[in-house]
C-alpha cells in the first residue's frame, strides 16, 4: 500500500521556499549570541527595552555578554532563572532591541512548519526548518514537563535561540535534543516567569523535594519546596520564614515545584498572601506582606 504524501508542485514550493527565506532573515535580526563563563549559545531578543530570553543551562556560570545581529555588543545581567524549565532573563542596557514577536505554544497544531534560528558549531544566524511533531497537551500532567518537540536539526550553540512558526512569531525556546527530536520551551512558560518577574517576590531561595512518606500524609502532598535561603530583609524573612522549611502551598496553589511558585506569585493580588507550609514536620501557616518587587533573581 502505498504511503500518504504530501504533494507540492514546482511553483508552490518555490513561493513556499521564498516566504520561508524571507522570515529566516527576518528572524535573525532578533537572535543574538550569548557567552557566559558556562559557555556559548543564543538568545531571543524578547522586548525592545532590554530583555533577552536564553536558557539557564547557557548562563548557569553567572553574567554574560550578549552580541546583537548588528554587532552591537551588551555586558548582561541575569534578572530571572527558572532552572527547572531551562530558562533565564538577561537584561542589556538598551531600548531599541529588535524584539521577535510571540505566539501562544498552546496554539500549535501537529505538523505545522517551523524554523530554529541559532548559532550551531559557529554558524551565526543558521536556520533549519522542520514540523511540529507533537502538539502540546491541553492540560499537561503535574510533573510533566511541557516542550515543544519538532524535528528540526538542532546543535550547539542552537539553545536560547527561537522556535519560529510560517510567520516568523516565538513559539519556542530551543533547549536540547531528544531522542531525535528538537526540544523547546513552549513561549507560555516564558510569558509565566516574565509575569512572575513583574510581580512581588518572596524572597527565597527554593529546591523541589519529595516528602517522606509519614510527611506527605500530614501534608497531603507528595512534593513541596525546600527553603535553601532567605533574602536580608526580604517578604519571606519579616514574615518568619525560616531556611529548611517546606513551601506546600500558596493561598490555594500547591507548590510541587519552582516554576508553580513563580505561576502562584504571577496571579498573587496585591496584599498578603497564605503560605502553607511544614516546619519541623509540623503543618503550619503563615501571612506574607508582598512588597513592590525590584528585579532580582530568587522567587
Amino acid at each position: 500500500m502505498a504511503e500518504n504524501v504530501i504533494s507540492v508542485s514546482g511553483g508552490a514550493a518555490a513561493l513556499l521556499s521564498d516566504e520561508l527565506a524571507r522570515v529566516a532573515q527576518r528572524v535573525q535580526r532578533g537572535v543574538a549570541r550569548v557567552r557566559s563563563g558556562s559557555g556559548f549559545g543564543a538568545g531571543t531578543v524578547w522586548r525592545t527595552d532590554g530583555l533577552v530570553i536564553t536558557n539557564h543551562h547557557v548562563v548557569a556560570g553567572g553574567g554574560a555578554e550578549v552580541v546583537l545581529d548588528d554587532g552591537r555588543r551588551f555586558d548582561a545581567r541575569v534578572i530571572a532563572r527558572d532552572p527547572s524549565n531551562d530558562l533565564a532573563v538577561l537584561r542589556v542596557e538598551a531600548n531599541d532591541l529588535p524584539a521577535l514577536s510571540v505566539r501562544d505554544a498552546r496554539t500549535l497544531r501537529l505538523g505545522e512548519l517551523v524554523i530554529a534560528v541559532g548559532h550551531p558549531v559557529g554558524m551565526v544566524g543558521a536556520a533549519s526548518v522542520g514540523i511540529v511533531s507533537a502538539a502540546l497537551p491541553a492540560s499537561p500532567e503535574q510533573d510533566e514537563r511541557e516542550l515543544v518537540r519538532a524535528d528540526v536539526l538542532l546543535r550547539p550553540g542552537n539553545s536560547g535561540g527561537p522556535l519560529v512558526d510560517a510567520a516568523g512569531r516565538v513559539v519556542g525556546v530551543n533547549a536540547m535534543v531528544m531522542g531525535g527530536l528538537s526540544l523547546s520551551v513552549p513561549s507560555h512558560l516564558v510569558a509565566r516567569l516574565l509575569a512572575a518577574q513583574e510581580r512581588p517576590l518572596l524572597g527565597v531561595g527554593v529546591q523541589e523535594t519529595v516528602l517522606q512518606p509519614a510527611l506527605a500524609a500530614a501534608a497531603a502532598v507528595e512534593r513541596g519546596l525546600l527553603v535553601v535561603s532567605l533574602t536580608a530583609g526580604g517578604a519571606a524573612e519579616r514574615a518568619g520564614l525560616l531556611v529548611g522549611d517546606i513551601l506546600l502551598a500558596l493561598d490555594d496553589h500547591a507548590l510541587p515545584e519552582p516554576a508553580a511558585l513563580l505561576a502562584a506569585l504571577a496571579g498573587a493580588p496585591a496584599g498578603s498572601v497564605r503560605l502553607r507550609l511544614l516546619r519541623g514536620g509540623v503543618p503550619r501557616e503563615l501571612s506574607v506582606l508582598l512588597p513592590g518587587r525590584p528585579e532580582q533573581q530568587a522567587a
